[in-house]
């Protein structure tokens, strides 16, 4: 009876060890990472310290987009960006004819972009033009001056990677229900500010169309933008309607 007792524990913390060390494992605390300079490519980590794998398969997805060779027109940005492979009418209403890619991630800053840029999403393609909005997921953490650097330094790749190719360099979006008090945006207007001074007339061109999302009074609906960062359907087709103009020069 003893040695079937003891058995009988000692079953019963086997099984409960591996329970009790899977939970351990489930709240460990996230891996503390350096932070990550705006203007330096860097892929992007998940709270383990290891890189994002949904970030790496959508950046092997747009490497085998750029190989294929065929695409014309590339934008380049985050989940703002992404966003366009949920509007498919519009997107092919507006830009099929130039045989356009999407090349935007969920979450991505401007040294994600850096990275994927300098890491094959450049390489085999030859496109007539890139349309670029990125920074309002730097905005939380670096300073407009960092994160117009790291706009800098996308813009100077894309220029030296794709020198036969216009750059429509898109001010950041504004973000925020209301026009102030609002730090964010204030930084963000800041960081276009500086950026503006790329346009060259020739090559890069800048464009400014936050405006046109905005209330007169500078504010912003949940029908343009539902929480106040994302575009709706509405907020979409003013951006297409926005560059269309732009965009059939720099297509020529």
């Amino acid at each position: 009876m003893k040695y079937s007792a003891f058995a009988a524990l000692l079953v019963l913390g086997l099984i409960v060890s591996p329970t009790r060390a899977q939970e351990k494992a489930a709240t460990a605390p996230a891996v503390k990472l350096a932070p990550q300079a705006p203007d330096v490519a860097a892929p992007k980590f998940g709270p383990d310290g290891k890189v994002n794998q949904g970030f790496l398969n959508a950046h092997e997805k747009f490497v085998k987009t750029a190989q294929d060779g065929t695409a014309e027109l590339v934008f380049l940005g985050d989940s703002i960006t992404a966003g366009w492979g949920g509007k498919k009418e519009i997107w092919e209403k507006a830009f099929g004819a130039y045989k356009p890619a999407n090349f935007g991630i969920g979450g991505d800053r401007t040294q994600h972009v850096l990275w994927r840029i300098t890491n094959g999403e450049l390489d085999g393609i030859k496109p007539k033009a890139f349309v670029l909005m990125i920074g309002t997921n730097n905005s939380k953490t670096d300073s407009a001056e960092g994160i117009a650097k790291g706009i800098t330094a996308i813009v100077e790749t894309l220029r030296a990677k794709q020198p036969q190719a216009k750059i429509l360099l898109l001010a950041v979006f504004p973000r925020g229900e209301v026009a102030s008090p609002n730090p964010g945006r204030d930084k963000l207007n800041q960081v276009n500010a500086t950026i503006s001074k790329l346009d060259d007339g020739k090559h890069i061109y800048y464009l400014d169309i936050g405006g046109k999302f905005l209330q007169p009074d500078g504010s912003l609906t949940k029908d343009i933008m539902p929480d106040f960062l994302h575009l709706s359907v509405a907020g979409y087709q003013i951006w297409a309607d926005s560059i269309g103009t732009k965009l059939a020069e720099l297509m020529k």
